[in-house]
């Protein structure tokens, strides 16, 4: 035995009682063999102070030894793993590259007169994504659809919903809607909206948009009078929601577009309040590029033995989409470049990283006889519809734009995205890409990037399987004029007389001086990028009073737009 094996403890409390110093030390005890150790039931029993019996673990609401407790505490108790239903694993199906001659929409039983519709339009064949899922949705299967921006989904899930609602037996009743269609952005709603709501009308369907930004008035209006299919964003229709002004219990078939961009904005806790509201009887149909963030959970949360179909890899570029990468000397040579790229003749998407920098780079590109449009999240819901409806229509051929547009936004033959400001990951460089290069049409993708800029975008570039190099360019090289084509023709920006300013007469002010009238501004219209340039705060979508004429009246005298005299220019995507 050690000599110093039974003296007492250095860190022993007061008060605490000694070790017997008689004990062996632990490491000299004698140990019997394993064999003559006591067994579990040879023990003597646990009892409390007062003499009960302590239950055992193992006994615990009927368990045996080694089942332990429920996952969750005290929830409900489960049953045995292999007595549990099991739930079956997504079938999947890879979706053809190729669609085969002559496949028409009438061949999946869509309805004629949604065919027709689609006739009226131009499109006459199915695409992939559509081809390989309308079997399935059409029967009332669950659907996870996963594939890049661009490969026709919002067409692929609106047949389904607007043909099972026509053959269902239920007709729309007041604050009832019957389907309902989730998506992360105002813009993406409105999109769904216009390739929805004709072939509703074709089936004696409608529709209407819920999403912040505007009153609801019109939207309660719409609810009030019946409504078949809802298309909101998560925010606004769980305001509705709390106020009872709608019900999700006669929800036939739901849809989750753009599920992953969702969750990228922190919706889902609210996607996941709204789809517990839904009868779980319902089709469900699930739209995502990716399974990240949380996407997975929805899928196997609401989503019942659901067949999947991918088109392509989210990750992986566009096959008939050219990338450059222009590397620039500085930011002067920057300007340059952009201004060259944006004049073409062909629509194109410019990207910023901040809102300030789109609505300068619009109106200096505006300014330098390119009409150009911005978008971003600064603007209101009346100032995005102008400028979006302004490039859709040709009168602009330039929008520079956010994030906001990245996802959603589908504007027929757009030719080339410029990545003015590199983004930040790959999943935004693929997303903002996507713009061109949809459905089947080609196009073009330049990164603009400074000497600093060099190793993010080599790091992106390689996450988004991009094999294009840098190339050293300066304003003017062949690299530049050739993918710009023929350069489209100056436009000058519009005049604007400024307005005239008259003293009251006989009108004292507060300091003793004349007080200066109320100016009037001229009655041409100018859209909100132009009474931005005047100084004025523009048109917003509360109703704000715009243009120098309120500037004026601000100040009690003239507006910023008056100063040096002259003619103020104004740069307007309504001037075009």
């Amino acid at each position: 035995m050690r000599p110093n094996a039974a003296a007492p403890r250095t860190n022993q409390s007061q008060g605490q009682q000694s070790r017997d110093t008689n004990r062996p030390a632990r490491d000299d005890r004698a140990r019997p063999a394993r064999d003559e150790r006591d067994g579990r039931d040879s023990r003597p029993a646990k009892v409390t102070r007062d003499g009960r019996p302590v239950r055992e673990r193992d006994s615990r609401d009927g368990r045996g030894a080694g089942q332990g407790r429920p996952a969750g505490g005290n929830r409900e108790q489960r049953a045995p793993r292999e007595q549990r239903e099991q739930r079956p694993a997504a079938v999947r199906s890879s979706v053809p590259t190729v669609v085969p001659e002559g496949t028409t929409f009438a061949d999946f039983g869509i309805p004629t007169t949604v065919v027709r519709e689609l006739s009226s339009q131009g499109i006459e064949s199915p695409f992939p994504i559509q081809v390989a899922s309308l079997p399935d949705t059409l029967k009332g299967r669950d659907v996870l659809g996963r594939g890049r921006t661009g490969s026709g989904k919002t067409l692929a899930f609106s047949l389904p919903v607007v043909t099972r609602l026509s053959q269902s037996d239920t007709r729309r009743a007041a604050r009832r809607p019957r389907a309902l269609v989730l998506c992360p952005t105002r813009e993406l709603a409105n999109q769904i909206n216009a390739v929805m709501e004709p072939l509703a009308k074709a089936l004696g369907l409608n529709t209407t948009t819920i999403f912040g930004g505007v009153a609801q008035s019109r939207q309660v209006s719409a609810l009030n009078a019946g409504v078949d299919i809802v298309i909101a964003c998560p925010g606004r229709l769980e305001d509705l929601l709390n106020q009872r002004v709608l019900s999700l219990d006669g929800i036939e078939i739901t849809v989750l577009d753009e599920a992953d961009h969702m969750a990228d904005l922190g919706f889902l806790p609210g996607v996941k309040r709204i789809m517990d509201k839904t009868p779980t009887r319902g089709q469900r149909l699930l739209f995502s590029a990716t399974l990240d963030n949380g996407v997975d959970q929805l899928v196997k949360r609401y989503l019942s033995n659901p067949v999947s179909h991918s088109v392509d890899s989210a990750e992986s570029p566009v096959s008939n989409m050219t990338h450059h990468i222009f590397a620039v000397r500085d930011a002067d040579a920057k300007k340059d470049v952009v201004q060259q790229l944006a004049s073409g003749t062909g629509r194109r998407v410019l990207f910023t990283r901040t809102k300030h920098q789109a609505k300068k780079l619009a109106k200096q590109l505006t300014a330098q006889g390119i009409p150009s449009v911005d978008l971003h999240g600064n603007l209101g819901q009346g100032a995005r519809e102008r400028n979006l409806e302004a490039f859709s229509n040709g009168s602009v051929r330039v929008l520079v734009a956010t994030d906001i547009a990245a996802r959603g936004i589908h504007v027929d033959e757009i030719e080339l995205v410029v990545h003015v400001d590199p983004p930040a990951e790959h999943k935004a460089y693929l997303h903002r890409s996507g713009r061109t290069a949809r459905a089947g049409s080609e196009g073009v993708v330049v990164t603009v990037m400074l000497p600093e800029q060099r190793s993010d975008v080599k790091d992106l570039t390689r996450k988004a399987k991009i094999t294009a190099q840098p190339q050293s360019v300066a304003p003017g090289d062949a690299a530049i004029t050739s993918l710009v084509g023929d350069v489209a023709e100056y436009v000058r920006p519009a005049d604007i007389t400024p307005p005239q300013t008259q003293a009251r007469r006989g009108t004292p002010s507060r300091n003793g001086g004349t007080r200066a009238t109320r100016t009037s501004a001229p009655a041409k219209s100018a859209g909100p990028t132009a009474q931005r340039a005047q100084g004025g705060r523009g048109q917003s979508a509360q109703g704000g009073e715009g243009g120098a004429g309120a500037q004026a009246r601000r100040r009690g005298g003239r507006g910023r737009a008056q100063r040096g005299g002259g003619s103020a220019t104004v740069y307007s995507s309504s001037s075009y």
